[in-house]
C-alpha cells in the first residue's frame, strides 16, 4: 500500500507551514524578516523558536538534536545531544534553548582544514542557517548549520555557498535596476541536481574488497553483455528496484525533498533520480541527504547503492547533472527568453555574462568538479570532456553571430521573439536538441553543468558558478551605470562580449579528437586530471576574484587546494594497497590453483597417450604462467613505488603536497593499470568457479 503523498510530504520538516502554526504570530513574522534580510536572530525570538522546534521534534519521536553541517570531507557531519536536563529530584525534563539552536561547538581538530587549524586547536563553531529548514531523521532533530573555525575561517562547504549566493544577488539586482525593475528585492540561484547511481546485490558486493574499500572495481574483465544493446535505458524497472525506488521516494518526501523522476540509466544496474528545482542552498542540502538515504534504503532491500563516478570500467559512469538558473523573488527566471523586446535585451545581457564567466574562468569550472573518481569518468560514456565549453544550440548561436556581425536573423518562424534594440535581430524560442557531450549546455531556461561527479557535493560547483557570474555582472553594471545612453551602451557591451568570448561556444561532438585539436587552437584549457587542474586555483586572478566577493580569503583558498590534493593522493594510495592485497591473496593463488589443475590434467592425458604433445591444457598453462609471473612482478613493482611515494603535509599546502599528487598520477596510476591488464586477462582464461570474487557479469546483473 503506497503512502498518501500529500499527507506525508514534508511531515518530518519544521517548514514554513509548521512554523506558522506553532509560533506566535509576532515571533513568526520576526523570524521570516530575519531569514529574508539575512540578519542575526534576536536571542529572545530564538528561545521561542527553539521551544516550538523541540516540542514538534519530540512529537515526531526525536530524543536528540544535532547541528547538521557539511565539513570539507565532502559528506555531512553530526554530533547528537539529547534534550534531557536533570532535575534535583532525580527526574529529567526535555529542554532546548535558543542559544543551543543558534550556535554549537563541535570539535574542529579532526576535520580537514588544510592548515587553517592546528591539531591542538580544537574549537570550531556551527551556526544555524535558518534559510534551510530543520528536519527529523532517525529520531534526531537535524538543524542545518554553517561550520567555521574559532578565528572565523570557513571550514565547510555551506558558508562559501551562502556567500556566493549573496554576492550574485547583489550584482544581479544592480543589473535589474538598470532595466528599470525596482520591485524585485532578491535574486536567487536555483539548482536541480539529477543523481545517477548503481544498485548491486549486497551478497555479491560483500565479496569484492575493492568495492568495500574504494567504492569502485579495481579489477574486472568486460562482461559478454554490457550496455551495447541500449536495452536498459528507460527500460521496464525490475520489481526489486521499483520497490527500492518506492521506499526511497517515501523517505525523501517525508523530508520535503522534491523527488520527481526515476528511471533506468544507460548501463546495466544504473539508475537516476531527479528532483524539482529549489534554491541552491536548500537543493544542495537535500542532495546531501538524498545520497545518505539512498545508501540506507538500499540496505533494507539487501542491495548496495554505489555513488562512485566510475564503479565499472567499460560502461557508463555516474554523474550529477547540475541544472542551474537565476530567479527573482517575483518568480521570473532570468534565463528564460522573454515576450517583449525589453525582456529579451535583459536575457541577452545575463546570457553574455555567463558566456564571459565560463570563458574567463574555465580553470575554476574544471577545479570545481575535480576528484580522483571523476577523472575516470570525464571524456567518455556520456560524460563531458575535461575541456570546458558552452552549448547554446544552433538557433541561439546564430542569433549571437548576427549580433556580433550586425546582420539580420533569417529565422522568422512561429514563436519568434522581438529583441527590440535596433542592432539586435529577431530570434525564436529554444528549439534545439540537447548535447550530451557538452560540459555546460543551455537547455531553454537553465544551464546544465553535466561534469559534476555523482558522489560529490555540488556546493563547490555552485559556489564557483555564482561567483564568476556575479563578477561579470559587476563589471557589466559598472560600465552601464556610467553610460550616457543605456541602449547604445547595452548594444555595444553585448556585441563586444560575444566577439571576445565566442571561443567558449561549441555545439559539436565533445568526444571527438577534432574538437580537442580545435579547442587547442582556440586557446581553451585542457586539464585532463585533478592534478593538472587544481594548481590553477592559486592563480592571482582567482585569488583576487574570491577575495573581491568575500567568498574565500587566500588562506581559505590554499587550505582547500591542499585538502583536495591530499584526498587525491590518499584515494590512489588506498586503491593501490587494495589492488596489492587482492592480487596477492586472491587472484594469484586462484590462478596458481588452476594452473596446477591443468598440469594434473595434462599429465593424465600424456599418461593415456604417449604421443600427446599439445592441447588446451598446455596452451593455457603457458599463457597463464606467463601472465601470473608478470602480475606477480607488477605487484612487487607497485609495492616498491608506493614505498617511494613522497610524503606531504596538508597543514602547509606547499609544493610537497603537489609533488606527492603528481607522483601518484604519473607513477602509481600507470602501475595500477598495468597490473589490472594482466589480472583481467587471467580472469578471462581461468575456470569460473576458481575465480576468487564476483565478475562484472555477476555484479551488473545481480539485481
Amino acid at each position: 500500500m503506497r503512502s498518501n503523498v500529500p499527507e506525508i510530504f514534508g511531515s518530518m520538516v519544521f517548514n514554513d507551514a509548521i512554523m506558522r502554526d506553532k509560533l506566535p504570530r509576532d515571533v513568526y513574522k520576526s523570524l521570516k524578516k530575519t531569514i529574508e534580510a539575512g540578519r542575526d536572530l534576536d536571542i529572545s525570538i530564538a528561545n521561542v523558536v527553539a521551544i516550538a522546534m523541540k516540542d514538534w521534534a519530540i512529537e515526531k519521536g526525536a530524543t536528540h538534536y544535532t547541528h547538521w553541517f557539511q565539513p570539507l570531507t565532502g559528506i555531512t557531519a553530526e554530533k547528537h545531544d539529547s534534550f534531557i536536563s536533570p532535575q534535583s529530584d532525580g527526574r529529567v525534563i526535555m529542554e532546548f534553548s535558543g542559544k543551543e539552536l543558534i550556535k554549537g561547538e563541535p570539535d574542529a581538530s579532526s576535520f580537514p582544514s588544510g592548515g587553517l587549524r592546528a591539531t591542538f586547536e580544537a574549537r570550531g563553531y556551527t551556526a544555524w542557517d535558518p534559510t534551510s529548514y530543520a528536519f527529523v531523521k532517525d529520531g534526531v532533530l537535524c538543524i542545518p548549520t554553517a561550520f567555521c573555525a574559532y578565528g572565523g575561517e570557513a571550514l565547510d562547504k555551506k558558508t562559501p555557498l551562502l556567500r556566493s549566493m549573496e554576492t550574485l544577488n547583489e550584482q544581479a539586482l544592480r543589473i535589474l535596476r538598470l532595466f528599470g525593475n525596482t520591485s524585485v528585492r532578491r535574486v536567487a540561484t536555483t539548482v536541480g541536481p539529477e543523481q545517477e547511481y548503481f544498485l548491486v546485490d549486497r551478497n555479491v558486493y560483500n565479496k569484492r574488497k575493492d568495492l568495500i574499500y574504494c567504492g569502485r572495481t579495481l579489477f574486472g574483465a568486460k562482461a559478454p553483455k554490457g550496455q551495447e544493446m541500449d536495452d536498459h535505458y528507460f527500460g521496464a524497472i525490475l520489481r526489486r528496484v521499483q520497490s527500492y525506488m518506492e521506499d526511497l521516494n517515501d523517505e525523501l518526501w517525508k523530508l520535503g525533498i522534491l523527488s520527481k523522476t526515476e528511471h533506468n540509466e544507460v548501463a546495466p544496474a544504473q539508475h537516476e533520480m531527479a528532483p524539482i528545482f529549489d534554491t541552491a542552498n536548500i537543493a544542495i542540502d537535500h542532495n546531501q541527504i538524498t545520497m545518505e538515504i539512498m545508501k540506507n534504503v538500499a540496505k533494507r532491500h539487501d542491495m548496495v547503492c554505489l555513488l562512485h563516478e566510475k564503479p565499472f570500467a567499460g560502461v557508463n559512469g555516474s554523474g550529477k547533472h547540475n541544472n542551474w538558473s537565476m530567479i527573482t523573488d517575483e518568480g521570473v527566471n532570468l534565463l528564460e527568453p522573454g515576450k517583449s523586446p525589453h525582456e529579451n535585451a535583459q536575457f541577452l545581457l545575463f546570457l553574455t555574462a555567463i558566456i564571459k564567466a565560463i570563458d574567463e574562468y574555465q580553470d575554476l569550472m574544471r577545479v570545481s568538479i575535480a576528484s580522483a573518481g571523476n577523472d575516470h569518468r570525464l571524456g567518455a560514456s556520456e560524460a563531458p570532456p575535461a575541456i570546458m565549453s558552452i552549448f547554446l544550440g544552433d538557433d541561439l548561436n546564430e542569433v549571437l553571430e548576427c549580433i556580433e556581425k550586425g546582420t539580420s536573423y533569417k529565422n522568422q518562424g512561429a514563436g519568434r521573439m522581438e529583441i527590440g534594440v535596433h542592432v539586435l535581430p529577431t530570434f525564436p524560442k529554444d528549439s534545439t536538441d540537447r548535447n550530451r557531450t557538452s560540459p555546460f549546455a543551455f537547455t531553454g531556461n537553465k544551464f546544465e553543468f553535466r561534469s559534476c561527479g555523482s558522489s560529490m557535493s555540488v556546493s563547490g560547483p555552485n559556489t564557483i558558478l555564482n561567483t564568476i557570474v556575479a563578477e561579470e555582472l559587476r563589471q557589466f553594471a559598472d560600465e552601464l551605470e556610467k553610460a550616457d545612453d543605456f541602449t547604445d551602451a547595452l548594444n555595444e557591451l553585448i556585441k563586444r562580449t560575444i566577439k571576445e568570448h565566442k571561443r567558449i561556444i561549441f555545439n559539436g561532438d565533445g568526444y571527438s579528437k577534432e574538437w580537442e585539436k580545435e579547442a587547442g587552437k582556440r586557446g581553451l584549457l585542457n586539464l585532463p586530471t585533478t592534478v593538472d587542474a587544481l594548481p590553477t586555483v592559486l592563480l592571482k586572478k582567482n585569488i583576487e576574484l574570491f577575495e573581491r566577493h568575500r567568498i574565500y580569503t587566500e588562506p581559505e583558498v590554499r587550505s582547500r587546494y591542499g585538502i583536495q590534493l591530499d584526498v587525491y593522493s590518499k584515494t590512489i594510495n588506498i586503491e593501490a594497497l587494495t589492488m596489492i592485497e587482492m592480487a596477492r591473496r586472491q587472484i594469484l593463488p586462484a590462478v596458481n590453483e588452476y594452473v596446477a589443475k591443468l598440469a594434473k590434467a595434462l599429465s593424465l592425458k600424456a599418461g593415456l597417450d604417449p604421443t600427446f604433445k599439445t592441447g588446451m591444457e598446455k596452451d593455457l598453462i603457458r599463457k597463464l604462467s606467463m601472465l601470473e609471473d608478470k602480475a606477480y612482478q607488477q605487484v612487487n613493482e607497485l609495492e616498491k613505488l608506493l614505498a617511494k611515494a613522497p610524503q606531504s603535509d596538508t597543514s602547509e599546502a606547499g609544493d610537497e603536497i603537489l609533488t606527492c599528487a603528481v607522483y601518484y598520477k604519473d607513477k602509481i596510476i600507470p602501475a595500477m593499470e598495468k597490473l589490472r591488464s594482466f589480472c583481467d586477462e587471467m580472469e578471462e582464461n581461468t575456470e569460473a568457479k576458481l575465480w576468487p570474487f564476483p565478475t562484472y557479469g555477476d555484479l551488473l546483473f545481480s539485481v
